[in-house]
């Protein structure tokens, strides 16, 4: 797929009204792309600074070929400009140097675009700065504002911008996504259990540790599935080895959850037995069930045990 393509499979409400705006000549002069990481704010910011300056448009999109396309692309064009965060923060002085450039007339026409990354980590003086600046804004500019968490931007900078809403991908596209980037389906599927963000569902796979986390909670779901009380006894043996951390061990619930409402799904497609669809719901509950007694501070140990316990003889 092309890039305009994707961006539409990712985004499409978002990509037709960004479509009309530019063919009415309606941008608004700022904007601030809020939603989850991986959702698509970092290339509609960059798609639109391209439209902007794109010297060949095919079809109202970006050719990706012309000399402004391939320097917006390599960082490189002296009229894109972009902040990130300077170590934890995006300091007052990184703003005011965005401020004096956008005084200044474009190098080659009169436009500017500035986009600005994790902008929920701006400093206070920031802000303050970067507000000044949007409630006056000077020149032909147009300045795009990305965050991941829209209560930590000033109700005041988002008063000044259009506020545009990216959806979580839904798990088809993201399993398709990831298995286009290499990953197989059977992993792919599993990680848009946990996450539905691409690009943490990436990092996830390539953490080593998940990838033997991912095989111990396995061995454990088979047991479980085949009432072995070998369940009970590899909590100890290797459970509580592998998942030590407070995020390790809430990712084994995770986990498993994942495997038994996989199971879930295929036995409501195969048409199975009312009381073996029934008991796998049940069992879904029972991990929801633990993982709320864990995060009431039970032992991760004791939580995994009673867990066996109850799914073997729900009685007790």
């Amino acid at each position: 797929m092309n890039e305009a393509q994707v961006l539409n499979e990712q985004q499409p409400l978002l990509y037709q009204q960004l479509q009309k705006s530019f063919e009415h000549g309606r941008l608004a002069h700022a904007y601030l792309f809020e939603g989850d990481t991986g959702t698509g704010k970092k290339e509609f910011g960059l798609w639109m600074a391209k439209h902007v300056f794109c010297t060949n448009l095919t079809d109202n999109n970006p050719c990706n070929h012309c000399n402004n396309c391939l320097r917006i692309n390599e960082n490189e064009h002296p009229d894109v400009l972009r902040v990130a965060p300077d170590g934890q923060t995006i300091k007052v002085d990184q703003i005011r140097s965005l401020k004096a450039e956008f005084s200044k007339s474009g190098v080659e026409t009169a436009q500017k675009v500035f986009l600005i990354e994790q902008a929920d980590k701006m400093s206070i003086g920031a802000a303050n700065s970067l507000l000044k600046f949007l409630e006056e804004p000077e020149g032909k500019v147009l300045a795009i504002l990305e965050t991941t968490s829209l209560a930590k931007i000033l109700p005041t900078i988002q008063s000044r911008c259009q506020v545009l809403h990216f959806q979580p991908l839904v798990k088809e596209k993201l399993v398709h996504a990831l298995v286009e980037s290499g990953i197989n389906k059977n992993t792919a599927g599993l990680l848009a259990e946990l996450t539905n963000s691409f690009d943490k569902a990436v990092e996830i796979s390539q953490d080593e540790w998940f990838n033997e986390a991912r095989e111990i909670t396995q061995q454990w779901f088979d047991y479980m599935i085949k009432d072995d009380l070998q369940a009970f006894v590899y909590v100890q043996k290797k459970m509580i080895k592998v998942f030590k951390e407070k995020d390790q061990q809430a990712l084994s619930f995770d986990l498993l959850l994942a495997y038994y409402r996989k199971q879930l799904t295929e036995s409501i497609a195969k048409e199975q037995l009312k009381r073996v669809i029934e008991q796998q719901a049940q069992r879904v509950e029972l991990i929801l069930k633990a993982r709320q007694k864990w995060e009431a501070n039970v032992s991760f140990q004791s939580v995994c045990e009673q867990l066996v316990i109850r799914m073997i003889h729900p009685k007790t």
